[in-house]
């Protein structure tokens, strides 16, 4: 697990639940509900692979429709993905991802006329690597964003370093095992925007209790305190539960979230 997964993922105030099913001809069907704040939503996904095409398909609650379409080894070490929405025309997009063994490059552009184009590449090893990613706006003729990054991965460990937001902040995170199965971490990261002399550093740990319960929290020097327990309830079936509190304003409420997934 990344340092940014153990600080981030599956930390949620909202409500979720997920349910999928997979029939015998390989179609996968996954219906989601989702309340957030005051909102609710809900969308349906299915996917079905065709040789070495993937097939994506989601309809939502706001009469939207993305569909994907993933295809890999058209060319030796390629994967090409095609996306577009309904009913926005302007929304389709193309990407192209090389693989090599010591890079990866990938570009993206929006197909429509002065299209926003992305491009990110990474370089390296098992241990050391180098990553950078240019967005670039063909209207205004401006860079969006670039960034630029390094990580030093090891058997127990991994540091990693990333100067963001067009060179307008820096993070830097060390994450360090604790068991020969990497369920069990400690986290450390330290973020600091230049524009504002704004500094965050953030603490936090994954236990696992058992092969289907784990927990994690983190906390920050602003007083924001998160928790998480996860347990898998049935094999690939997972109930999160969430909470995050101001501890230098107690009497606020805490957000709580709730996240189940049911798979098959």
């Amino acid at each position: 697990m990344a340092s940014a997964d153990l600080l981030t993922r599956d930390y949620t105030s909202d409500q979720k639940f997920s349910i999928s099913t997979y029939s015998a001809s390989g179609v996968a069907l996954t219906s989601t509900a989702l309340k957030k704040g005051g909102v609710h939503a809900a969308d349906v996904a299915t996917q079905y692979k065709y040789k070495n095409a993937l097939f994506d398909v989601k309809i939502d609650t706001d009469s939207s429709v993305l569909t994907t379409v993933t295809f890999t080894e058209i060319l030796p070490s390629t994967k090409a993905i095609a996306s577009f929405r309904v009913p926005d025309s302007g929304s389709a997009k193309l990407e192209v991802q090389y693989f090599h063994d010591h890079a990866t490059v990938t570009a993206a552009a929006a197909l429509k006329q002065n299209p926003l184009i992305d491009i990110t590449a990474t370089l390296g090893t098992p241990v050391i690597s180098f990553g950078a990613e240019a967005g670039y706006d063909t209207s205004s003729k401006t860079f969006t964003k670039y960034n630029a990054g390094i990580s030093v991965t090891k058997p127990d460990a991994c540091a990693s370093i990333i100067l963001g937001e067009k060179g307008d902040s820096i993070k830097a995170t060390y994450l360090h095992h604790l068991d020969d199965s990497k369920r069990s971490a400690g986290v450390g990261e330290v973020y600091r925007k230049f524009s504002t002399n704004e500094n965050t550093i953030t603490v936090g740990g994954l236990y696992a209790i058992d092969h289907s319960t784990t927990v994690k929290a983190k906390l920050n020097n602003h007083g924001t305190l998160g928790a998480l327990f996860q347990h898998e309830v049935l094999p690939k079936s997972v109930v999160t539960v969430s909470s995050e509190i101001d501890t230098k304003a107690l009497d606020k409420h805490p957000r709580f979230g709730l996240s189940l997934a049911l798979k098959p």
